[in-house]
């Protein structure tokens, strides 16, 4: 075992993050309550620096300045050093990132911040070289001993400005939301990039919930636009170097304009996501090889992100060996001897080059479409398809004799709730690939270690919860109960979403603005209770239970429900006017409004047969419910009872249809 000089008390951590920074010479420590007071008994300021597992240039900065006796003996004689994984306190990122955005107008990771004794933020950035850091550390150390009084005004002014941005006009509700909407739309699709994908500007991330937005506004307007962008952009991530050809899942985005550089990191979140999006896509636009990037993304998840116990992991990192990449790159000689008849074909298929297509080797990515490899090597489609294959699964033995990035094995409640999610959606868009039981079994996993009677925790790593959940576990959690019990797992699911609902009202909700703050009533709060609204690479937990309120309204027959989401979007609405695509899941929640959500009740012996037939057409906003014969939940309850035959009913605006007695029937209606 390796003998290391230095060792600090993140060596008791469970964060994979944390524990990289354990054999530092810095004198890190965890965050909790108590640094605050320890900070003020000694009048020093605290250095906090966040990050998590996976972050490249987390890495870079650990190596120059944190491994450095030097630098750390700077940092140890004047701050409390604290380490935080952002992925573990999302809480405390999202005050600092506020404090870091409006000292120098950008964000990012890592994230070092200087504080005040009491956690008020006084200077902060992200990467810095050695030299700069610890000039920086000297000068703010120099800095607070002079001119205390300073200091202090200036924390006042910055923290005041943090508070200010959870400040909302309140707006009198509308009628016209959708007609907001599109107009809004009409700015934002003027940033398509029709040619690659995405938006006309690097570096491009997926961001799945906005490509679902549009493929719901092309259902509901069928404005040419919107199918063409939704199309391009999941084509060209799934040809670029943003996809791993060989094993499957997507990184977490792309250095370029082309989809081909990632930043290899590949995250838990991302590929839940883009599961989803690209099932709901193969169903909408019937293309096939969206279907089988589904199949491609879900055998990365089964390989590489699944515990043992049925839980996801969080991340695998972008570097092996201290190198970006190099886990995932091929020399154009290392692929000829691996490969031999067939390597001419597969480097022509993924763009390799003798000069390497990127400064570390090739990248594999597409840029030639079959007809061309069809015409040139005189081959058909299906025998290309074949050698391709042969070809994958060569070099992934290859690749497995390689030393593998880091996989972050925590496992977190709101990321894996979003996984689920995911299979729900490819359950419910491509029935016969029987995504159903991976949802289930996932959740079940999940509800094992994150519950404690209606307490949801976030964290679970070496068979330990910790962490009070933050609304965003909640709201997660909520919305993939929800959309597993529409995918046709059991009612018991529904039942659990509306009580978490209760909880999270009970612990998050805001009575002055109709929103929720992101961390508990229970928990202490630091300088402030943030109002999560804008949606990120993940929807903003705001956003994500407003939706689920709209549904839980229906099923529960809950007018206060209702009342409290039509006042959280009605607080959203000057903002979304402001920066809308900062604002795509509450723009879904509006195009859901317009296409009136129906619920469709089936009950009696061929009612998951109906439902499967329903399947097989596209449905928007809607909710195909198989009646249990006896069901607790108010809208299904007027339904108990023998039914004689196979009966259905469709529900819109909180009235239903007489019943339907033929699928055919049923099918008409919707039409």
């Amino acid at each position: 075992m390796a003998e290391h000089k230095f060792t600090n008390a993140l060596i008791s951590a469970q964060s994979p993050y944390l524990l990289q920074h354990a054999y530092n010479p810095v004198n890190w420590v965890e965050w909790d309550e108590s640094i605050l007071d320890r900070a003020k008994a000694e009048d020093k300021l605290i250095l906090v620096s966040i990050g998590y597992s996976s972050c490249h240039w987390c890495h870079v900065m650990a190596h120059e300045c944190f491994e450095d006796e030097e630098t750390a003996a700077i940092m140890n004689a004047h701050f409390i050093c604290v380490k935080i994984d952002r992925e573990e306190r999302p809480d405390i990122d999202q005050i600092y990132m506020d404090a870091l955005q409006l000292i120098t107008g950008q964000g990012g990771w890592p994230l070092n911040m200087i504080t005040l004794p009491d956690g008020r933020p006084l200077h902060g950035g992200t990467y810095f070289p050695k030299q700069k850091w610890e000039n920086v550390l000297l000068s703010l150390h120099q800095f607070y001993e002079e001119k205390k009084e300073e200091a202090f005004q200036f924390a006042t002014q910055l923290s005041n400005g943090i508070r200010k941005l959870d400040q909302f006009e309140s707006t009198i509700r509308s009628n016209n939301n959708f007609e907001l909407l599109m107009q809004l739309l009409q700015k934002w699709k003027q940033q398509f990039d029709l040619t690659w994908g995405g938006y006309n500007w690097s570096p491009k991330f997926p961001l799945p919930n906005q490509w679902e937005l549009f493929i719901g506004i092309h259902h509901i307007t069928k404005e040419p636009i919107f199918a063409e962008a939704v199309k391009t952009t999941l084509h060209k991530m799934y040809e670029g170097g943003i996809f791993d050809h060989l094993a499957g899942g997507f990184a977490r985005y792309s250095t370029d304009s082309f989809w081909k550089v990632p930043h290899f990191e590949k995250m838990l979140y991302d590929n839940a996501q883009l599961l989803g999006t690209y099932a709901m896509a193969a169903k909408y636009f019937n293309e096939p090889i969206f279907e089988k990037v589904v199949a491609h993304t879900h055998q990365f998840i089964s390989n590489f992100m699944t515990a043992p116990d049925g839980g996801f992991y969080s991340a695998l990192d972008a570097d092996s060996e201290g190198i970006e990449g190099k886990y995932y790159v091929w020399e154009f000689e290392e692929l000829h001897e691996i490969l031999e008849e067939n390597a001419s074909l597969f480097c022509d298929y993924f763009s390799v080059t003798k000069e390497s297509n990127w400064e570390e080797g090739n990248i594999l990515f597409r840029t030639k479409s079959i007809e061309e490899l069809t015409a040139n090597y005189q081959l058909t489609t299906n025998e290309i398809e074949q050698k391709i294959n042969q070809c994958r699964k060569l070099l992934l033995l290859e690749r497995g004799k390689r030393i593998a990035p880091g996989l972050d094995d925590k496992i977190i409640c709101s990321w894996n709730a979003l996984m689920i999610k995911g299979y729900a959606q490819a359950h419910f868009y491509l029935p016969e690939n029987n995504y159903l039981e991976h949802a289930t079994q996932a959740m079940d996993s999940l509800l094992l270690w994150c519950l404690e009677g209606n307490q949801v925790y976030r964290i679970y790593k070496n068979k330990q919860k910790s962490i009070p959940g933050f609304a965003e576990d909640y709201a997660c959690l909520i919305e993939a109960l929800l959309v597993l019990f529409e995918a046709g797992a059991e009612e018991k699911y529904c039942l659990l979403a509306q009580q978490l609902m209760e909880e999270c009202l009970q612990q998050f909700f805001d009575r002055e603005t109709s929103l929720f703050f992101f961390t508990s009533s229970k928990q202490a709060t630091l300088i402030t209770r943030k109002i999560e609204v804008n949606d990120d690479v993940i929807p903003a937990s705001n956003s994500i239970l407003a939706k689920c309120l709209n549904r839980l309204a229906y099923y529960f027959e809950r007018n206060d429900y209702a009342k409290i989401q039509e006042n959280m979007l009605a607080r959203i609405i000057p903002k979304m006017q402001k920066f809308p695509n900062g604002y795509s899941n509450w723009m879904q929640l509006i195009s859901m409004q317009e296409k009136a959500f129906k619920q469709i009740i089936i009950k009696g012996d061929y009612a998951k047969i109906w439902k499967q037939e329903l399947g097989n057409s596209f449905q928007f906003n809607t909710a195909i419910l198989v009646h249990p014969g006896n069901s607790n939940i108010p809208l299904l309850q007027a339904k108990n009872g023998e039914t004689q035959k196979t009966t259905a009913w469709v529900c819109t605006d909180k009235t239903c249809s007489a019943p339907i007695y033929s699928i055919e029937a049923l099918q008409a209606i919707l039409i």
